[in-house]
């Protein structure tokens, strides 16, 4: 049975949680493959807002099991609170929720070093969230980080104390004033991998594989989005992993050849977090209703989305890499009231005109050449077939479609579970 994907296409917050909350009745099986709770994935039903860091995202449903896969980073203090926050909802978190042994764990001072890092980058900061993912990474491709796997050893204790006392002779390496009490840190910490060991840790790799062989049907759920892809992300400006398909067999341990449908989510404009080249970005009034309407902040840390047209080129790019098989358009309903929609379909590139995404796209070098359309009015949050969509928002999926040669199966119109469109 194949893994189908579920990823973004952009620079994250594109609604994954959303999405694979919405898909999981047809799936036995959500696995995390990579990233850590600096992806924030929103779900809404019932009224209620929930908000993922680490967990996958079908743990509301019952007949889903949920897997943290070894790609994934693991910080005990964010996913004991997240543990906490799922307990009023009756979920048998320890029958339905599987951790890898080959998880890296976040230590208390991974994140100083990420928060020392970033200070003394000045302004030249990437605008990292500052939960010491960027760091485990590091240790775990210098070989020296600590693993789920590692608690269950009776000197795991140990691992930490050398580890931890290499971060701070590093933390003083950066020479910048970073106040903070590690006995204070380690208290938490130490009192999460209690919780977190009640979990049960598994080989993910031989439990998917088996799964697979039995015809279970598996999704693999991606965090942040293919532009923070560590490799083929607006460079520096990404995150630490791989965030396109490809991660997906590493994060998971499935071979290529077992890869299904891959889902790619994309917003109907665009927006991004932090720092980083962003060609498409608004600054006037269309630029500031994107961001009102469509509440743009970010999930796990509450920063102030960029917004701007959508960028064709760039999603082109995304789909190319990924291999997308098709496609779900987030958000379409904040840009009802847009008399006119612009989409970027070209660059100017140091004066040519290009269609691919190139190396640099920083604004010295590029500028978006614009393609515009004709916007709707209406509310589309309380439509719920695809019959009931205006003409100007038929055309603009329409065009999408030919420019991308990939069909748009889902439209949602509001955050909520059932305000999604099946076309």
């Amino acid at each position: 049975m194949a893994v189908d994907l579920l990823l973004g296409l952009q620079w994250g917050d594109e609604g994954k949680g959303k999405i694979v909350d919405v898909l999981t009745k047809n799936y036995d099986i959500i696995a995390r493959f990579q990233g850590g709770p600096n992806a924030g994935h929103t779900l809404e039903f019932d009224g209620i807002k929930h908000v993922l860091h680490t967990i996958p995202s079908g743990i509301f449903h019952k007949n889903s099991m949920n897997i943290v896969g070894n790609g994934v980073v693991i910080d005990p203090v964010i996913f004991k609170k997240e543990l906490e926050a799922l307990n009023k909802y009756d979920i048998d978190i320890k029958s339905k929720l599987l951790i890898s042994r080959k998880a890296h764990l976040i230590l208390p001072t991974h994140r100083l070093l990420d928060a020392a890092s970033e200070t003394a980058k000045g302004k030249a900061k990437i605008g990292s969230t500052l939960k010491g993912i960027g760091p485990t990474y590091m240790d775990k491709t210098g070989r020296n980080g600590m693993r789920i796997g590692d608690l269950e050893l009776s000197d795991w204790k140990e691992k930490y104390r050398a580890l931890a006392n290499k971060h701070e002779a590093m933390i003083g390496f950066y020479n910048v004033d970073i106040q903070y009490d590690l006995k204070e840190l380690e208290a938490e910490f130490f009192d999460s991998i209690n919780t977190l060991k009640v979990l049960s840790f598994i080989d993910s790799e031989e439990y998917l594989y088996q799964a697979q062989k039995e015809g279970k049907k598996i999704l693999a759920e991606g965090a942040q989005g293919s532009l923070l892809d560590i490799d083929f992300g607006t460079y520096p400006y990404v995150t630490s992993s791989n965030t396109t398909a490809a991660g997906a067999c590493t994060g998971l341990g499935i071979a290529p050849n077992q890869i299904g449908e891959v889902k790619g989510i994309f917003k109907a404009y665009t927006t991004r977090v932090g720092s980083g080249p962003f060609p498409t970005e608004l600054f006037d009034k269309d630029g500031e209703t994107m961001g009102r309407v469509g509440n743009e902040f970010g999930a796990t840390t509450g920063r102030p989305r960029r917004c701007g047209w959508l960028d064709l080129v760039a999603l082109k790019y995304a789909v190319q890499v990924n291999g997308v098989t098709e496609l779900m358009m987030m958000k379409g309903d904040v840009l009802s009231g847009f008399k006119k929609l612009k989409i970027c379909t070209a660059y100017n590139y140091k004066g040519k005109t290009i269609s691919h995404l190139p190396y640099n796209i920083e604004a010295e070098n590029v500028a978006p050449i614009y393609t515009e359309m004709k916007g709707w009015s209406q509310d589309l949050t309380k439509m719920t077939k695809a019959v009931e969509l205006p003409n100007e928002l038929n055309a603009y999926i329409d065009f999408l479609e030919k420019e991308l040669e990939v069909p748009i199966k889902i439209v949602s119109v509001g955050p909520d579970r059932t305000q999604t469109i099946h076309r």
